[in-house]
């Protein structure tokens, strides 16, 4: 069983806040992704957890430096996990490991541009990650010959918790969920979708069954 997460894509805020409210009764995580975060600011990660205070919230800031004061802004602004990039220094992460064990919150890495995401999620979780997200970008999922199958066997191979994002989808959710991930985290196929609640309930299914 995974926990199902929905990376939210979208600009506008009032926007991402419709469709959280049409798909969270099938998901356990929110994602302001990095675009609505880059739009909107703080204020939205507020309004965000001001609209749904029961759910969790991540903050996909993709922190590159100064982790304890980008998670301080995070944590402040109501979110419960920040994301940092793998690709930084060991010392950003324990930063932004440092102000998330203060305000009781956690850490995500993101291993986007991580040229081994095996090796680089059990270093994360080493220095206090609560998961890793092996992350294949829209530039990378766009390449030729991309497929998701190498995020699903990088995740049965890393043996500590991760997340898998880049291509989760009705197709795909089951191998995934398979792997052992800790949480899926679905973008396009949910909040592109004709009825993004309907595809929300049937990965939520999938990735419960």
């Amino acid at each position: 069983m995974a926990k199902l997460q929905v990376a939210i894509d979208l600009l506008n805020i009032d926007d991402a806040i419709a469709l959280a409210t049409k798909v969270a009764p099938y998901i356990d995580i929110i994602e302001l992704g990095t675009p609505l975060i880059k739009s909107e600011g703080l204020a939205g990660i507020r309004k965000m957890k001001d609209a749904f205070p029961d759910k969790l919230v991540l903050a996909d800031f993709k922190t590159a430096d100064a982790g304890e004061l980008e998670a301080n802004m995070a944590f402040g602004a109501g979110a419960d996990y920040i994301t940092v990039l793998g690709a930084t220094g060991d010392s950003t992460i324990a930063g932004a490991v440092k102000s998330a064990k203060a305000h009781g919150k956690s850490v995500v890495v993101d291993t986007i541009g991580v040229k081994d995401r095996v090796k680089r999620a059990q270093e994360a979780i080493a220095l206090g990650a609560e998961f890793v997200e092996l992350h294949a970008g829209l530039d990378e999922q766009a390449e030729d010959g991309y497929s998701i199958q190498v995020l699903i066997d990088e995740a049965t191979r890393a043996g500590v918790a991760v997340s898998i994002a880049g291509g989760v989808n009705l197709s795909s959710i089951t191998a995934v969920k398979n792997s052992g991930v800790t949480v899926a985290v679905a973008g396009a196929a949910i909040y592109g979708a004709e009825d993004p609640a309907k595809a929300a309930k049937e990965l939520q299914e999938l990735a419960m069954a």
